[in-house]
C-alpha cells in the first residue's frame, strides 16, 4: 500500500493528493500560529495588568485556560476529524483562533480577555490533532518520516519563538498586537487551505459518542484544573469542603467510569480500545507522557533563571535560548529522513539521552553569575536532544494505527502528552519552590548579618516573600540610599545562589525522569520498514 487513502467503498485507492508538501505547509502555518501563542502572551503579564486593570489572578488564568481548554477538548477534536473530515475541522479551528485573537486584541477588561482565550483554546483545541492526522493521511509510509520532522522542527521552534516575537511587539507596537499578529497568518492560512488542501476524512463514523465526550470532558477538566491550580491554592481548599484533591479525584473516577464506558460502547467509541491493542501506540504515550513531564523543568526553570536571577529581559531570554530553538528545528528535520534509514526507537532512545545529558551539563555548569554563552553547551545539547525526539515520537506512537481512527489516536496521544506537561509543571515547580524556600532559608540568615540589626529582620521577611513570587527582594520604602542598596545587592546574591542550587536540584530530578523514558523505549516493538 503506497498511501493512506480516505476509506471509501471504492475498490480502487487513489492517491488523497498530489502537492502533499503544500498541503503539509498550509497546515503546519496554523499550527505554527496556535503554538506560537501559547508562549507569545507570557511575556506580557506585567503589562496586561497595567494596561487593563486586570487582576494578577485574572491574567494567571488568561494563561492557564487556553492550556486547561486545549488539554481538555483533544480526545473529543480528534474523534471530530475522524467524523467531519480533518480539512474542515481545521478550517474551522483556524476560523475560532482568529475571531477570538481579534477579540483578545479589542479587549478592554480582563474578563473579555479571559473569554476571549478560552475561544482561541477551543480553536486550538479543533486544528492541532487534525495536523497528526492529515500526515497519516496524505503521506506514503516512507515519507512519513520527513512529514513527522517538518511537525517536530515547528513544534520545538514555535514556543521559543514566542517570547521573542512578544517582546518586539510590545516594544514596537503594544501588546494588542501580540494578538492581531494572528489575524492575517489565519486569513491567508484559511485561503490557502481551501485552494490546497484535499477533503480528507475516514468515512466509517457518523456518530459521536455524547456519553463518552460528557465523561471524558468532565474527567479531564478535574484532572488537569487541579494540577494547574496546585499550587495557587497550596494544594488546599479552593470554597467550602471543595478542596484541590477532591477535585483531582473527582476527575480521575470520571476517568475511569469513561474507560469502563469505552468498553461497553461498541461502535463508535470516542476513543476506541482497540488503539491500545497496538504495543507502540501503548508504550509509545508512555513515553510521551515522561518526556513531556520531563521536559517541563527546562525551559520553566530557566526562562525564571534568566530574568530573575540573572536580570535578563524578556527579548533577551528568547534569544539566549533561540540557539537550541535552532537546532532543534534543524535536527527535527534531519531526523525525520534519518528514520528512512535508521529505526525511529533507536533515535528516540538517543534524544532522550542527550536530553537528560544536556540537563546534567547545565547543572555542573551554570552558577549565580553564569551568562549566555555559560548556557550554550548545554543548550545546545538539549536542542540536539529535542531534534531527535520529536519526530521519532510521533513516528513510534503513530505506527500501525488504522487510518480510519487517525483523529482518535491522535487526540489520545496529545492529550496524554499534555497532562504529561500539566503535571510535570506542577511536579517540578513545586519542587523548585520547596528547593528555592530551603536554600533561601539558609542563604537569607547568612546574607542578613552584614546588614545592620535593624534591617535584618525586614530582609528575612522581604526575601521569604520574594521566594513565593520567584524575585528578589526589594528593599523598604524611607532607607537610605547606601542602606537601600546593600540591602538590594544581598537580597539579590542571596536569592540568585538560592535559585541556582534550586535549579540544579530541579534538573536532576528531570534527567532521571528523562532517563526513565529512554529505559521503557527497550519496550517498543521493532518497526517493519515500508518504501
Amino acid at each position: 500500500m503506497t498511501v493512506f487513502m480516505e476509506v471509501t467503498h471504492v475498490t480502487e485507492a487513489k492517491p488523497v493528493t498530489q502537492r502533499p508538501w503544500l498541503v503539509l505547509a498550509v497546515l503546519c502555518a496554523g499550527f505554527f500560529m496556535a503554538l506560537l501563542d501559547g508562549t507569545i502572551v507570557n511575556i506580557a503579564v506585567p503589562t496586561l495588568i497595567h494596561s487593563i486593570d486586570a487582576s494578577y489572578s485574572q491574567v494567571l488564568w488568561v494563561l492557564d485556560a487556553y492550556l486547561l481548554i486545549f488539554s481538555v477538548l483533544l480526545v473529543t477534536t480528534g474523534r471530530l476529524g475522524d467524523i467531519f473530515g480533518y480539512r474542515r475541522l481545521f478550517l474551522i479551528g483556524v476560523t475560532v483562533f482568529t475571531v477570538a485573537s481579534a477579540l483578545c486584541g479589542l479587549a478592554t477588561s480582563g474578563s473579555q480577555l479571559l473569554a476571549a482565550r478560552v475561544l482561541q483554546g477551543v480553536g486550538t483545541a479543533l486544528l492541532f490533532p487534525q495536523v497528526i492526522s492529515s500526515i497519516l493521511t496524505i503521506f506514503p509510509p516512507h515519507l512519513r518520516g520527513r512529514a513527522f520532522g517538518l511537525f517536530g522542527a515547528i513544534a520545538g521552534l514555535a514556543p521559543v519563538c514566542g517570547p521573542i516575537v512578544g517582546g518586539f511587539l510590545l516594544a514596537q507596537a503594544g501588546w494588542r498586537w501580540i494578538f492581531f499578529i494572528n489575524i492575517p497568518i489565519g486569513v491567508i492560512t484559511i485561503v490557502l487551505t481551501l485552494l490546497h488542501a484535499p477533503a480528507m476524512r475516514s468515512g466509517r463514523t457518523r456518530r459521536l459518542d455524547l456519553t463518552g465526550v460528557a465523561l471524558a470532558t468532565a474527567g479531564l477538566t478535574g484532572v488537569v484544573f487541579g494540577l494547574i491550580e496546585g499550587g495557587r491554592y497550596d494544594w488546599g481548599t479552593i470554597a467550602g469542603p471543595i478542596t484541590i484533591g477532591s477535585v483531582i479525584v473527582t476527575g480521575v473516577v470520571l476517568l475511569v467510569l469513561f474507560v469502563l464506558w469505552q468498553r461497553r460502547e461498541k461502535n463508535e467509541p470516542l476513543m476506541p480500545l482497540a488503539l491500545f491493542a497496538t504495543r507502540n501506540f501503548t508504550i509509545g504515550n508512555g513515553v510521551g507522557f515522561v518526556f513531556y513531564a520531563g521536559m517541563m523543568a527546562i525551559p520553566f526553570a530557566l526562562v525564571l533563571y534568566l530574568q530573575s536571577a540573572r536580570g535578563y529581559s524578556p527579548l533577551e531570554t528568547g534569544l539566549v535560548l533561540l540557539p537550541s530553538a535552532i537546532v532543534t528545528a534543524i535536527g527535527s528535520a534531519w531526523t525525520g529522513r534519518l528514520t528512512e534509514r535508521i529505526e525511529a526507537r533507536h533515535i528516540l532512545m538517543s534524544g532522550l539521552g542527550l536530553l537528560a545529558a544536556g540537563l546534567l551539563v547545565l547543572t555542573f555548569t551554570t552558577g549565580p553569575d553564569t551568562g549566555a554563552w555559560g548556557l550554550l553547551p548545554g543548550l545546545i545539547i538539549i536542542g540536539l536532544g529535542n531534534g531527535a525526539t520529536y519526530t521519532p515520537l510521533q513516528q513510534v506512537t503513530m505506527h500501525g494505527v488504522p487510518p480510519h481512527l487517525a483523529g482518535a489516536a491522535s487526540g489520545t496521544a496529545n492529550t496524554i502528552r499534555q497532562i504529561g506537561t500539566v503535571l510535570g509543571m506542577a511536579v517540578l515547580g513545586a519542587l523548585l519552590s520547596a528547593r528555592l524556600n530551603a536554600a533561601l532559608a539558609e542563604n537569607a540568615g547568612r546574607q542578613a548579618a552584614q546588614l545592620p540589626a535593624h534591617l535584618r529582620d525586614a530582609f528575612l521577611t522581604a526575601t521569604a516573600g520574594g521566594a513565593g513570587r520567584f524575585r528578589p527582594p526589594s528593599p523598604p520604602t524611607g532607607l537610605g540610599t547606601g542602606d537601600a542598596a546593600l540591602f538590594q545587592r544581598l537580597g539579590h546574591e542571596a536569592f540568585t545562589a538560592s535559585f541556582t542550587t534550586a535549579m540544579h536540584a530541579t534538573f536532576l530530578a528531570a534527567a532521571a525522569i528523562l532517563i526513565a523514558a529512554t529505559a521503557c523505549c527497550t519496550l517498543l516493538a521493532k518497526q517493519r520498514k515500508t518504501g
